[in-house]
């Protein structure tokens, strides 16, 4: 059986939607087979978003120039800055204060084709492109133009692993051997 890692991220903590979510996993046939609250740390974080690698900061920074050219914004006038890195740097900054502002609740979930259907459940990580029936679609509306413009993380309910290889390290990072069950 396939495992993949899903945070619930503090916007779906402190709206009371980890049973909802949990819900939707068990009512297609996966398995929660791990699961904690925690607060998780800032070191933790960079580790698991590789948000300590100068490559994913500057991704991160040419994603939020493409978010301003698609509505016609200017990001130097609203930062100071075009350059992807300060900005990647910026974005990085927001997420991780959100990420450890309130517990997540962190699962491994298993069952087949596990990564898939989780993607599948969850949704585009941009709630605004996220359909109806899907966690993000049903539970936010946020998007990138809107948590740049103020200057915080966006709110997207849930972390996923996209791949089995991303699924095995996060399954490693976040949870020792012993905590994950087999049953």
């Amino acid at each position: 059986m396939e495992q993949t890692v899903v945070l619930i991220k503090p916007d779906g903590v402190n709206r009371g939607l980890v049973g909802e979510i949990i819900h939707r996993f068990e009512r297609m046939g996966l398995k929660i087979v791990a699961m904690k609250m925690v607060v998780p740390t800032k070191e933790l974080l960079d580790k698991h978003y590789a948000t300590d690698k100068t490559s994913t900061v500057e991704r991160i920074g040419n994603k939020t120039l493409d978010t301003y050219k698609k509505y016609g914004k200017d990001a130097k006038k609203e930062f100071g800055t075009d350059d992807p890195a300060k900005l990647g740097a910026m974005v990085v900054g927001w997420l991780l204060d959100f990420m450890v502002s309130s517990p997540v609740v962190a699962m491994v979930v298993e069952g087949k084709h596990a990564v898939e259907n989780v993607v599948t459940l969850a949704g585009p990580t941009m709630p605004v492109n996220a359909p109806a029936g899907t966690i993000r679609g049903d539970f936010s509306t946020d998007s990138a133009a809107y948590a740049n413009e103020e200057r915080r993380a966006v709110q997207n309910i849930v972390h996923i692993s996209a791949t089995v290889e991303e699924a095995n390290f996060e399954k490693n990072l976040w949870f020792k051997p012993e905590e994950i069950y087999k049953y």
